[in-house]
């Protein structure tokens, strides 16, 4: 049994942390005002969208940006994140149960093992892959089939990838297993195989 878990929006809440980062470089780079949570959270989850442009105003995403945007967020991330509520018991009820754990964001893997760790919960996850560490992040498959070729995957096993956003549907679509949109995070809409509102039903799937 797998459970493959999106992370921003889905484990944990990294909202405002994020806004803080981008208006930083906002700021500091390009003289703009500050942009709003709700706005930052909408442009993110957008199916298709330049996040380039709608942040900082710039057609691609400027190395100057990128790296006062790493810079600052690396410090910033673990400033105000937190799980989402029954996510802890959640992620510890299905370790016990023999259910096996990993995370595929499309955020740095630096970040992603930081934020988790900050949160206490790194450690039952055995394997955090951001974008970085893929040649195409989600929507492709690549992050999946990379987890899913650790397990020694085959089809018919009870596999699942859990997310907030239509790009983890697609990939796990691709991938060939499920997917599960949650309605917690940052989208309460979606395309997906189910939909969950709280944490509980992913224990009561793997029951």
């Amino acid at each position: 049994m797998i459970a493959i878990f999106d992370m921003d929006g889905t484990l944990l809440d990294s909202a405002k942390d994020i806004t803080i980062s981008i208006n930083a470089v906002r700021r500091r780079n390009h003289n703009l005002d500050e942009l709003s949570e709700a706005f930052v959270i909408e442009a993110i989850n957008r199916e298709k969208r330049n996040l380039a442009e709608l942040f900082y105003g710039t057609s691609i995403y400027e190395n100057a940006d990128r790296d006062c945007f790493e810079a600052h967020y690396h410090e910033q991330c673990v400033q105000n994140v937190r799980l989402y509520e029954g996510i802890r018991e959640t992620l510890f009820t299905l370790r016990d149960r023999q259910v096996r754990l990993s995370v595929a964001t499309n955020a740095p893997t630096k970040f992603a093992q930081r934020m988790l760790s900050s949160c206490g919960v790194s450690e039952v996850f055995d394997f955090i892959i951001g974008a970085d560490s893929v040649s195409k992040p989600k929507p492709d498959k690549e992050m999946l089939e990379r987890i899913l070729k650790g397990y020694g995957y085959r089809r018919g096993q009870k596999a699942v990838m859990i997310g907030d956003n239509s790009k983890d549907m697609q990939a796990a679509k691709s991938a060939g297993i499920e997917g599960a949109f949650v309605t917690w995070g940052f989208s309460a809409k979606g395309e997906y195989n189910r939909i969950w509102t709280t944490p509980e039903e992913i224990v009561r799937y793997f029951e």
